[in-house]
């Protein structure tokens, strides 16, 4: 079937569904693949706030945002181009960001009248002429799915978890995506569990075979790559950058990096990567608590380390009478704060750029400390490097801030030359 190509030169996409939908995941592949093919990009992770919400409700949904170009972004975009909405909470939640003549592509088979109720629908909104302004497709990802998964060795709860790779295949093929880096992945992500790791390829591939086939989908789109400037590029997110950062600083100074850090949401990234690098000298203490994290990478910097603590606004609060010791000592310690949103204990998954006053003045009597802030999930690592010239060379604490959207969010990275 002959079909019309026609070339944007960005584009806007959101993948939304319930917790267990594999939206993150799906998401992050095609991330991979744009990044791959060449694009400029930026993506904006959503997480429930919820540990698990009910199924099917509002508070459980998570989603994925990215914006790519054929030209620089800067940011993961507002209005949403392209919806793809697994269940009927993804899109009572999502509808009000679509722009009108955007598309929808809407997983049918779960649109029940038990799903449509859990989330205050009266009737369907594919069928009620509701959705009228926006380009509707209706697709049953999870029935196609399971079809083209018979007669593998799989159950058929199994198989209804791939839908996500049969919409992750829908969608390369309607933006002309690479498809080998996802296969791999699969076969890498599942090399324990060969059947799982077939029936995701093959839902993969089916989503694919079906854009190309189908008479819903007559129209495909072609972003072609970014200009960009010569050299070796990696997708990155600002917790990944961030570790990179400061482990190139370690190196540079020629001084063993630890790290001392009790896990809070948005920061422990940082934690779990910066442990997978001990060729580089780098140690990692998990810590009982705040108070504990920040007085091992004090007490580190008192023997000759890098000291960092990694946090978030909650966890700053605590660390408070440490880094006043650090600055009536003079040692070098670099606390970076990843900030999240509201007050005291806050909410982890959702983000705010608000501890700055804080940052500058959350300690008793005269301590100042220097401040910098990361721009861009790039930024984050030439700011972690920074943040360690600043506190060795002038023996001081250092704040260095984040937040939620750039430790989640990723763009491409031109790797240097360090």
């Amino acid at each position: 079937m002959n079909k019309q190509v026609q070339q944007l030169d960005r584009v806007i996409i959101r993948f939304a569904g319930d917790s267990g939908d594999g939206m993150q995941l799906t998401g992050d592949r095609f991330t991979a693949e744009t990044a791959q093919f060449g694009n400029d990009l930026s993506t904006l992770p959503n997480f429930p706030a919820e540990i698990r919400a009910p199924q099917g409700t509002l508070p459980g949904v998570s989603s994925f945002q990215l914006h790519f170009a054929d030209h620089d972004i800067l940011t993961p975009g507002d209005a949403p181009d392209v919806l793809v909405a697994m269940n009927p909470a993804a899109l009572k939640a999502n509808l009000g960001d679509l722009p009108k003549g955007a598309d929808i592509i809407a997983n049918t088979d779960e649109f029940t009248k038990r799903n449509l109720a859990k989330v205050g629908y009266e009737g369907n909104p594919l069928e009620d002429d509701s959705l009228a302004g926006w380009r509707l497709h209706a697709v049953p990802l999870t029935s196609l799915t399971v079809k083209a998964l018979e007669g593998y060795d799989i159950s058929k709860k199994d198989a209804e978890r791939a839908k996500n790779m049969f919409a992750l295949g829908l969608l390369s093929w309607l933006y002309h995506r690479p498809t080998e880096g996802t296969i791999q992945f699969l076969e890498a992500k599942f090399a324990k569990k060969p059947e799982i790791a077939k029936a995701n390829i093959v839902a993969f591939q089916a989503g694919w075979n079906y854009g190309e086939t189908t008479e819903s989908f007559s129209v495909s789109y072609e972003i072609k790559p970014a200009t960009l400037r010569p050299g070796t590029y990696r997708n990155i997110s600002g917790n990944q950058a961030l570790a990179y950062g400061l482990i190139a600083a370690s190196v540079q100074a020629k001084l063993p990096l630890f790290l001392g850090s009790y896990p809070i949401t948005p920061a422990s990234d940082i934690l779990h990567e910066l442990s997978k690098h001990k060729r580089f000298g780098t140690r990692t203490f998990q810590a009982e608590d705040e108070i504990a994290g920040v007085g091992a990478a004090l007490g580190a910097a008192f023997g000759g380390s890098l000291g960092v603590t990694t946090t978030s606004g909650p966890g700053v609060a605590l660390k408070a009478e440490t880094v006043g010791l650090a600055v009536t000592t003079e040692l070098p310690l670099i606390i970076v704060d990843v900030q999240r949103a509201g007050p005291s204990t806050g909410m982890p998954t959702k983000t705010e750029q608000t501890d700055l006053l804080m940052a500058m003045y959350g300690r008793n009597g005269e301590s100042p400390v220097p401040v910098l802030a990361a721009a861009t999930p790039s930024d984050c690592f030439t700011m972690a490097i920074e943040a360690a010239r600043i506190a060795l060379k002038y023996r001081t604490p250092v704040m260095l801030l984040s937040d939620g959207y750039l430790a989640n969010g990723s763009e491409p990275w031109r790797i240097p030359d360090v």
